[in-house]
């Protein structure tokens, strides 16, 4: 295949077992883990947790990135539909609240056939994805996705530019969250788990208090009252290639975390606040092929 699925658009040739894309992934989905996930947000993850896919590659070049090995050293299992479709089942049958695809977005030609398919258990379909989509190949997700959990990392863009390699990213970013809002519309939540809807997420960065600023802000000023929710994230964790940054070698002051918590409950914006106590490198994922 000509990929252009992702916004670069970079046109490059994907066959079953080798890409010569950015996200440097085949045609074929690429996975790293599936298992069940309790931390995600608490409408996701229920008592029993979110049943997670986490797939290799990624569209972004985040210099932070905590799962570089998936996402940029192509570490990985290659899977065929039907593959994918038993690890599906298998979440299910081990008591998944949800069934979350984690960095998805360079394989959505093969998940919008797969998910073709009665989702078992019949859970909700949850797209966890960096938000740098294209909203033309999100439309062959529309009804098969119930949930989306994009990042809206940041809205300005020589900022995404400096942390992502992708200028772009704030247009892009926006222009797909509409679109998942539009397929999906006002948040609905059923005994506390989110059964439809679009959840952002936004990882505050050390020193970037106004950037989170403005991207609450782009959400009050764009979303009815309640129509989306949103996850402020203080996971931040400094790894990665990080010696060109200075500023991002240190976690989250709890000051910045308090600040942007305030800012957000007085945009009376719904959603999740998460604490300091999640930061650390035990809280990210062992890829080792579990459950695949």
């Amino acid at each position: 295949m000509i990929c252009n699925l992702c916004p670069r658009k970079c046109g490059a040739l994907r066959d079953e077992s080798h890409g010569e894309g950015f996200c440097g992934m085949p045609a074929l989905p690429m996975c790293a883990r599936a298992a069940l996930h309790l931390w995600e947000e608490p409408c996701l993850s229920g008592k029993t947790g979110a049943g997670t896919v986490f797939f290799s590659g990624c569209t972004l070049g985040c210099v932070f990135c905590q799962n570089r090995s998936i996402s940029r050293e192509n570490f990985g299992k290659t899977m065929t539909e039907d593959e994918l479709y038993t690890v599906f089942q298998r979440l299910a049958d081990q008591g998944a609240a949800c069934m979350e695809l984690v960095t998805p977005t360079q394989f959505t030609h093969v998940l919008a056939k797969v998910l073709e398919r009665p989702v078992p258990g019949g859970l909700p379909v949850v797209w966890n994805s960096g938000g740098y989509e294209r909203p033309k190949v999100l439309r062959s997700l529309e009804n098969k996705v119930d949930v989306y959990l994009p990042d809206l990392k940041y809205v300005t863009p020589s900022i995404a530019a400096r942390y992502s390699g992708a200028e772009d990213y704030p247009e892009a970013a926006k222009a797909a969250i509409l679109e998942m809002y539009r397929q999906r519309g006002p948040a609905r939540l059923e005994a506390g788990m989110l059964k439809s809807g679009v959840l952002i997420r936004h990882m505050i960065l050390p020193g970037q208090i106004m950037e989170a600023k403005r991207v609450m802000d782009w959400i009050a000023e764009t979303f009815p009252s309640g129509g989306v929710l949103l996850s402020l994230m203080a996971q931040y964790t400094p790894v990665g290639e990080l010696e060109d940054f200075p500023e991002l070698q240190r976690p989250l002051r709890a000051s910045e975390l308090r600040a942007a918590k305030a800012y957000m409950e007085n945009l009376g914006l719904p959603g999740y606040v998460q604490e300091l106590e999640a930061v650390g490198e035990g809280f990210i994922p062992a890829f080792d092929l579990t459950g695949l």
